[in-house]
């Protein structure tokens, strides 16, 4: 399926229409005009040795993988490990490993991944940034060799920026997600629930309604100096298909910062709402439908006596925690 791609003037302005949408939007060129692209496409040599300048030598942790797994960083066979481990590296250090291993065969895969730029290189966004997001709390910079990152969804809205090597997205809208095979909730390579289909090689016979999902995929293949617009909750499986790759990506909500995190609600009803009785499943769906997902009009209560019925604001969110902390510390 084609994904709706745009043509951008270097530096353009992102509209609000477009940061607030729900479908996904290559965005062509947007960032071409970033002077760490610009170095990138000269040279790998000359783009990481762009990057070395903002380093304020912090260590940093990437995962590293053998070359037996040929860059899929995932679980181990047994899906109780991972084939992966977790090293502490001074970055320059890992940029010259990656720089060493360009053009050999059967090389250890590294993966630099969602580390603050802030943290590591101050600096760099003063002249590498996108002025409309630049207050938007989670700035990240991705970094390593050739890759593979199993499908997974965001909370967040994002927008992702290649700035160095090429990479291919594959996306699927919300609804696929009793497609995808998704592994465990509590127990991930990267911090979120991931498909556990193999993208390269798919088992048909153990995960034959990923074939519903492919119809359903959106293919884009990114440049230096493109980004992609992926809006919250669609899986998205990432390939970095350079033997060096950058990526530098915004993360934010479309909500005040006092709202809570879907992700703990979802938990909390687990525990609390899963394994009833089916009848009184039923009614906490026509309870969670009536308050939550197509909340009514509560005209019949007056305004002042409400409560947490009102849009919540920064107040009410603070008594909501009150009320969850009092009866989770039971």
């Amino acid at each position: 399926m084609m994904m709706q791609e745009r043509l951008c003037q270097p530096g353009e302005q992102l509209s609000d229409e477009l940061l607030s949408g729900n479908q996904p939007i290559i965005l062509r060129g947007l960032i071409k005009h970033w002077p760490f692209v610009k170095e990138g496409e000269g040279s790998a040599t000359a783009g990481l040795h762009y990057l070395r300048q903002f380093y304020n030598h912090k260590p940093v942790y990437a995962m590293v993988a053998p070359p037996s797994v040929k860059g899929r960083f995932f679980y181990n066979d047994a899906l109780d490990g991972f084939n992966f481990s977790h090293q502490q590296f001074d970055l320059c250090q890992m940029l010259d490993t990656l720089l060493t291993q360009v053009g050999q065969a059967d090389v250890p895969a590294y993966y630099l991944g969602s580390t603050s730029v802030n943290q590591i290189l101050p600096g760099f966004r003063q002249y590498n940034d996108i002025p409309q997001l630049a207050d938007k709390p989670i700035v990240s910079i991705w970094i390593g060799n050739q890759s593979r990152v199993a499908a997974h969804y965001d909370v967040t809205d994002n927008v992702a920026c290649v700035a160095m090597g090429k990479r291919r997205f594959t996306l699927f809208p919300p609804d696929q997600l009793d497609n995808l095979y998704i592994g465990p909730l509590d127990f991930t390579p990267a911090g979120q629930p991931a498909s556990l289909v193999d993208f390269h090689h798919p088992d048909f016979v153990k995960f034959p309604q990923f074939k519903t999902a492919l119809v359903h995929a959106q293919v884009a293949e990114l440049d230096a100096g493109d980004a992609i617009f992926i809006p919250s909750m669609w899986w998205h499986h990432v390939e970095a298909l350079s033997n060096i790759n950058v990526l530098v990506n915004y993360w934010w909500r479309q909500v005040p910062m006092h709202m809570g995190a879907p992700t703990d609600a979802l938990h909390h009803a687990m525990l609390a709402i899963k394994d009833l009785p089916p009848a009184q499943r039923d009614a906490w769906r026509d309870l969670f439908e009536h308050y939550v997902f197509n909340p009514k009009d509560q005209a019949h209560i007056p305004v002042h006596a409400q409560g947490i019925l009102k849009p919540i604001d920064e107040s009410q969110a603070r008594k909501l925690r009150a009320m969850l902390l009092n009866s989770l510390n039971r």
